[in-house]
């Protein structure tokens, strides 16, 4: 049976994405943000979540890891007005990131989205934890 495409954005993963990215770049590596307690809360968020929603969000981590910085809409997108912020798209859920050194994404905050718009305390706590990165790295 030959591959179908379900929808547009099939067609850009699996085909127009495939041929920008060779199989000898490199992966990017994933890693979750860690509070000064030692705490994962993004990961306790996400092992909240229902099968079908980790489900969508391990496929966005996989296109992330695969295509790094090349990942565009609708899967990711640039938080605009935040400069170094990401958010990746995984149905309602939304996982705000930044690119770091060493081919290195760091996820520091997921939510579910229940609005159009970004709520601004959302975008705080991402904020937040990014500048504690940067700051501890000094």
């Amino acid at each position: 049976m030959p591959l179908q495409y379900n929808c547009l954005t099939d067609y850009n993963t699996w085909v127009i994405m495939r041929t920008v990215t060779s199989k000898n770049t490199p992966r990017w590596q994933v890693v979750y943000y860690r509070d000064r307690q030692g705490r994962h809360p993004v990961r306790e968020f996400l092992d909240s979540l229902s099968a079908t929603d980790r489900a969508k969000v391990r496929n966005a981590l996989r296109l992330l890891r695969e295509f790094g910085v090349l990942l565009q809409m609708p899967h990711a997108r640039p938080v605009s007005g935040h400069r170094r912020l990401w958010e990746l798209r995984a149905g309602a859920i939304r996982l705000f990131y930044f690119a770091h050194t060493g081919q290195q994404f760091i996820i520091l905050h997921a939510f579910r989205k229940k609005s159009q718009r970004i709520p601004a305390q959302e975008i705080a706590i991402a904020e937040r934890r990014m500048t504690e990165i940067l700051e501890e790295e000094q």
